[in-house]
């Protein structure tokens, strides 16, 4: 069986990582060419071949346009450079830098000491090298968050692990797998509840952290954030609830 060009650039590539979902792999388009990040949806056997099929040209489609509209409306997001919505591949920008979950306070407990991307220093604090302060961070993260609320794109997975700082100073979020697009102020605010979870298990004593993105977020988001933290707070309670239930 011939292989189609897509499948031909993914046997091509280096590996990077695999998930339920999709693989990773850094690829280049032609020889010499700045290299690219490809997510490769590939076939689900468990599912009938049509449903998988329309599944995934769905996702790829809406991971695509959840990415073009942060882009279009100045949202710091990882470029396009291809997309194959039939074969289940999205080529993006590749970001070089690190994720913050990393380089906060007991983000990297968990890697490992085989993790040759992380930074290598002594430093107690990471940021150093980026010249951010944590504050500073927290800052760009309620910005940028609220950037793409504000255009109605809900990420649907914002964690530490989905953002990335690069030099110098810039921030980016990654990962629009499970976005989509929404006005509803809950779904704005579960988004936020997500990313306060993260913080909450990923790095310890994070609630001064969380406040200040929400300060940053409100600045940028302006008049409706008054409705978001009052949902918030609602979602926040159910939540809680939820835990105590078991």
């Amino acid at each position: 069986m011939t292989c189609s060009l897509s499948q031909n650039l993914i046997q091509s590539s280096l590996p990077i990582s695999q998930g339920a979902e999709a693989a990773i792999y850094k690829a280049q388009l032609t020889s010499g060419s700045p290299p690219i990040l490809l997510k490769y949806r590939f076939q689900k056997k468990y599912r009938h071949p049509t449903l998988d099929a329309n599944l995934t040209r769905s996702r790829i489609a809406g991971e695509a346009r959840a990415l073009l509209k942060c882009l279009r409306s100045g949202v710091n997001v990882p470029g396009i450079r291809m997309v194959d919505a039939t074969e289940g591949i999205l080529g993006i920008q590749w970001i070089e830098g690190q994720s913050v979950r990393k380089l906060l306070p007991g983000g990297a407990e968990d890697d490992g000491a085989d993790n040759v991307d992380s930074p290598d220093v002594e430093d107690s604090d990471p940021l150093t090298e980026y010249g951010l302060s944590v504050d500073e961070v927290m800052n760009l993260i309620g910005n940028e968050i609220a950037k793409m609320h504000r255009v109605d794109v809900i990420h649907g997975d914002l964690t530490t692990s989905n953002m990335m700082l690069r030099h110098p100073k810039s921030f980016v979020l990654i990962d629009f797998g499970l976005s989509y697009q929404s006005t509803l102020t809950e779904d704005k605010a579960v988004d936020l509840y997500v990313l306060e979870r993260a913080f909450s298990s990923t790095h310890p004593d994070s609630e001064p952290m969380f406040a200040k993105v929400l300060i940053a977020y409100a600045e940028t988001t302006g008049k409706d954030w008054v409705a978001i933290k009052n949902r918030l707070d609602d979602v926040r309670l159910r939540g809680r609830k939820r835990s105590m239930v078991g």
